[in-house]
């Protein structure tokens, strides 16, 4: 709720209309939380993290699965909104109203993750991945995340402005961190858990992009795109580099996130998922892919051309606008990471190592 005055920023009737939507979400989602805790603290008492699910709170679903399952419903439905899985999704799209370091923030750092990362916390760390599958609640969970991420591309497909586009890619993406997380198999949850730091990265890298179109060259809009890396080449070559990585294309973080998915699920008890999976990389090839081409290959829109480089951005090479270093160099270095994310996977310290030692350290079913 603090990031509520972010997206009211501009002060603007849709602007302040947002802000409200997204704090009515907000509280509604911590409500439901709230009452899940209080819930579960009056049945055990207090309750610690503990890899594979808290000894108290197993007893409880055994002892009590009906309230240990509505508690876990309870819970997850709070996280839910954060990480704007459907239905609980509309409230990010509208968000983009805010400048597009404010949407950097909602989707590739803070509050969406604060979601998904709370409802890894609570799968994997309270309950543990094999009491909520006995719950009976992963599978239904299964099915609501694959839905979102096929929803999330669909909704993206028709967006001509450049953020709600973005929007509806992250409702798409991050529920591939929750579907890891479902799939309860040591190769679906590294999965989920390193898509929590490689779709940050890539996402960061895609607004960080937007932001800097509209503000060199006033350029909002998909359709205003084409062309738009003659002035503006490094930023382009960025994004691209952010719209490959979330197709999938090897050897980038996206490529290493889907590949682990794809293995969870043939592990898994649901093979299926993996078509929702390649689904998924199809649907994100049809809406980034042409963009991208045309940024590169079409010739310059009217925007492009008469776009006004705004004050401080760099003028050293005609018809080159690019931002100034302090704006763009952000985008190249989260670009650059996400390339490393995906080459380096293998190196000891990577984020795939790191994922991997939390899903082994807290089980499967």
């Amino acid at each position: 709720m603090v990031t509520y005055p972010l997206v009211a920023h501009y002060g603007t009737s849709k602007a302040l209309k947002a802000a409200r939507l997204y704090l009515g979400y907000s509280l509604a989602g911590g409500l439901a939380m709230l009452v899940g805790i209080v819930w579960l603290t009056a049945l055990v008492g207090p309750v610690e993290f503990e890899p594979g699910g808290a000894e108290e709170v197993i007893a409880l679903a055994s002892s009590d699965p009906g309230s240990a399952t509505a508690i876990l419903v309870l819970l997850l439905a709070g996280l839910g909104v954060k990480a704007a899985i459907f239905p609980l999704h509309g409230w990010l799209p509208r968000a983009m109203v805010a400048p597009a370091p404010v949407s950097a923030l909602l989707h590739a750092v803070a509050v969406v993750k604060a979601g998904v990362f709370g409802i890894a916390r609570v799968l994997e760390d309270v309950f543990g991945p094999v009491v909520a599958d006995e719950l009976g609640v992963l599978t239904p969970l299964l099915v609501l995340t694959c839905i979102t991420i096929v929803y999330g591309s669909v909704r993206a497909l028709v967006q001509d402005d450049l953020k709600k586009r973005l929007a509806y890619s992250t409702v798409s993406q991050v529920s591939y961190v929750t579907l890891g997380l479902a799939l309860a198999t040591t190769a679906g949850i590294t999965g989920g858990i390193v898509h929590l730091v490689h779709q940050g990265l890539m996402k960061i890298t895609l607004f960080f992009c937007a932001g800097l179109f509209a503000e060199t060259l006033g350029v909002t809009r998909v359709s205003q795109l084409p062309g738009i890396a003659r002035r503006m080449p490094l930023t382009a070559a960025a994004f691209t580099i952010g719209a490959f990585g979330m197709i999938g294309l090897p050897p980038l973080a996206g490529f290493v996130s889907k590949w682990w998915l794809g293995l969870g699920a043939l592990d898994s008890e649901h093979p299926w998922v993996l078509g929702v999976l390649l689904t998924s990389a199809l649907l994100n090839a049809i809406y980034f892919l042409p963009v991208v081409y045309s940024m590169w290959f079409s010739a310059p829109t009217d925007a492009v051309l008469e776009g006004e480089c705004r004050e401080g951005a760099s003028t050293a090479h005609q018809g080159v606008r690019e931002a100034s270093g302090l704006l763009l160099y952000p985008a190249l270095v989260t670009a650059t990471l996400a390339v490393l994310a995906g080459v380096l996977a293998a190196a000891p310290l990577a984020p795939l190592a790191v994922a991997e030692a939390i899903a082994e350290r807290v089980g499967s079913r």
